[in-house]
């Protein structure tokens, strides 16, 4: 009985709340990682929007909200990774997030030598 519950409890159709956001959460981290590369990449340009000052704090900005969002998704979904809870793309959106998060504090330092 248990094993058919689970199986039952999320389909591979289905996209719950719990997978909503931790697709979210991972999707933002990976806008932090790529904005975070543009502004690391071109730290003194004032041209684009993934670059500069205003990249660096649009990359933290992004990393921080979707660490949020699969730390959210982590502490209420109830079962383990593979139950259709969102769980494993928590943790993926946990540590892409990280990575954005490092990105552009990465930038905003360089940033800041750049323009001083």
């Amino acid at each position: 009985m248990v094993v058919t519950d689970v199986l039952a409890a999320a389909s591979v159709h289905s996209f719950g709340p719990g997978r909503l956001g931790a697709a979210a959460g991972a999707v933002l981290g990976l806008i932090g990682i790529v904005v975070g590369v543009l502004a690391l990449a071109r730290p003194g340009s004032r041209l684009g929007v993934g670059s500069g000052r205003r990249g660096a704090v649009l990359s933290l900005a992004a990393g921080v909200l979707g660490m949020a969002l699969g730390a959210l998704v982590v502490a209420t979904s109830d079962d383990g990774i593979g139950t259709g809870n969102g769980r494993g793309g928590a943790y993926l959106a946990l540590v892409v997030g990280l990575v954005a998060v490092v990105l552009g504090g990465l930038a905003l330092n360089r940033s800041r030598r750049v323009t001083a």
